[in-house]
């Protein structure tokens, strides 16, 4: 990925780092992870391990900052996993030498289909039911070893609500939540991550053929300007479709997932304390 190569072509926006902010990005991250780390008590942490790039530039940071014996990685396929993709999460465990195992989710999620066979059609909900089942595998092997449940969300999903509530994001930190998806992209290159690996269409995975900017209905590169110019910053809509060139769709989509992932974001609410 090219220094300074604009998000949406034709527009001179860029959200490209320098190679001396991808340095500190760097050590900014390693060193926040090992600060979890020992803050908590803990003697390493747990990674699932999916093929994707976010897990795989976290866990390569989180190899970096603790070393590969305090990492263990968790592969759970399922059946609406390809093949490919969890032959790429094993890759990445035996490129880093850590540990890791390979733990098949789908006996348990057909568990939870007997148990309430209403749902097992449902698309969305049984995709909920296999990330959060791996959110449980996470931390049952993570309070065996005492580790800490390491997230792999990026900034970009985490504004748009693009994950599952008590799923991947029930984790204890999320090393790379600061990061658009181009500058998860652009680190992962920077730090040596194969080629192959940073320009992979990301997927979810739950269902089969999911692909994430199918599901949402825009690019990444163009979510990431739209985020980065008027939610995050000060652009009017307006203004923001005029300095993309984008159709004015594409940014009431992008506010639309913004506003209905707001609870996402939060605390479970409570009522408001009554007055003494």
């Amino acid at each position: 990925m090219s220094q300074a190569e604009p998000l949406v072509e034709g527009s001179p926006v860029s959200l490209d780092l320098s190679e001396a902010e991808l340095a500190a990005h760097r050590d900014h991250i390693t060193e926040f992870i090992a600060s979890v780390v020992d803050d908590a008590g803990a003697e390493g942490a747990v990674i699932g391990l999916s093929g994707g790039i976010d897990s795989t530039l976290t866990s390569h940071l989180a190899v970096e900052a603790l070393g590969a014996d305090a990492v263990h990685g968790l592969v759970m396929p399922s059946e609406v996993n390809t093949e490919g993709n969890m032959s790429d999460a094993e890759r990445v465990a035996e490129m880093l030498d850590i540990e890791y195992d390979v733990l098949d989710i789908e006996p348990i999620v057909d568990a939870f289909f007997d148990a309430y066979p209403e749902g097992a059609e449902d698309r969305m909900a049984a995709g909920n039911v296999r990330v959060r089942t791996r959110a449980v595998l996470n931390y049952f092997v993570a309070n065996t070893e005492s580790g800490v449940v390491l997230g792999t969300g990026n900034r970009s999903e985490a504004m748009t609500g693009y994950f599952t509530k008590y799923g991947d994001q029930a984790v204890d930190c999320n090393p790379i939540g600061n990061l658009y998806k181009r500058q998860v992209r652009q680190l992962a290159s920077h730090i040596g991550v194969p080629d192959d690996l940073v320009t992979k269409p990301p997927s979810a995975e739950m269902w089969l053929g999911q692909t994430d900017e199918e599901e949402m209905g825009l690019g990444y590169d163009t979510l990431d300007a739209i985020l980065a110019l008027h939610i995050d910053g000060p652009f009017s809509r307006t203004a923001t479709v005029e300095t993309l060139g984008v159709p004015e769709s594409a940014v009431e989509r992008v506010v639309e997932l913004v506003e209905t992932s707001e609870h996402k974001r939060h605390m479970p609410p409570a009522p408001a304390e009554l007055d003494r």
